[in-house]
């Protein structure tokens, strides 16, 4: 499957470049995972958000793939996250008019509200089209607006490293974590306490709106070489008290179920 997503300057939707892409459910049978998609901006609107665009015009700017698809934990409009895998954007913007045509096929029934939709199935073949104008050594291999975390290498084989744990010396010695896997456990789990439940934003207010730790529940220390990590299955919200208590004794890390039980059994 092929789709285009737009990406806007201003949103109310928390997409993040190249980590997330945060969308409504009407959407979801076009982004199913392993869909390929190209990253779209529309025309500028506000001036302030020149420097941070590769065009004013509308253009496409990276491609990638969708990894999963979740529910918005804490959406009720039964929004949905995508995760987002081998983002690669470019250095030059692709235009999404080529003289006097588009490269997208807008079909007949559509040219009045063509541009509305925020996500949008193509072909294979335009997909293919849309690239092709891209040249093969002008991707991004600097971070811009348009990157976020990952390291990006060249256009037809570079694909985003999906390891972490990497050591490397200091004072002591620490472990290298990918703050892409953060956003997208938190996206896919809620930002809630998964041991007690607590939540920094219903307690402290908008101040502390979306702060929480992100556990590791096998330690990154224990891992023997750098690894892929599937922040689903991985990687769990725990508030800050929990995940001290979690990690208290160097030679013991809790699971969750373990601290569960100690709350449960301590709670008066």
């Amino acid at each position: 499957m092929y789709a285009i997503i737009t990406e806007n300057d201003e949103s109310a939707w928390a997409d993040e470049t190249g980590i997330l892409y945060h969308f409504p459910k009407r959407y979801l049978k076009y982004l199913e995972p392993g869909t390929h998609v190209i990253y779209y901006k529309g025309s500028l609107k506000n001036k302030s958000f020149s420097k941070n665009r590769l065009s004013d015009a509308p253009h496409y700017f990276a491609i990638a793939k969708i990894g999963k698809t979740y529910p918005d934990k804490e959406s009720n409009k039964n929004d949905f996250f995508a995760t987002i895998t081998d983002f690669i954007p470019f250095e030059e913007a692709v235009l999404a008019k080529d003289d006097s045509n588009y490269l997208e096929i807008i079909p007949d029934s559509r040219k009045s509200n063509y541009w509305r939709d925020g996500v949008r199935a193509i072909n294979e073949e335009t997909y293919h089209l849309i690239i092709s104008r891209v040249t093969p050594n002008k991707v991004s291999e600097k971070k811009t607006a348009y990157t976020s975390d990952e390291t990006v290498g060249k256009f037809q084989d570079s694909l985003e490293s999906f390891s972490e744990g990497k050591k490397s010396k200091r004072y002591v010695t620490t472990y290298e974590r990918n703050p892409k896997y953060r956003k997208q456990a938190i996206a896919i789990h809620g930002n809630s306490c998964a041991a007690c439940g607590f939540n920094f934003g219903s307690f402290y207010g908008e101040y502390a709106e979306g702060f929480i730790h992100v556990h590791h529940i096998v330690p990154v220390s224990e891992f023997e070489a750098p690894k892929d990590i599937d922040p689903e299955t991985d990687l769990i919200p725990l508030c800050a008290n929990c995940h001290s208590v979690v990690h208290r004794k160097k030679d013991k890390t809790l699971s969750i179920l373990e601290i569960k039980n100690l709350i449960a059994d301590n709670s008066i």
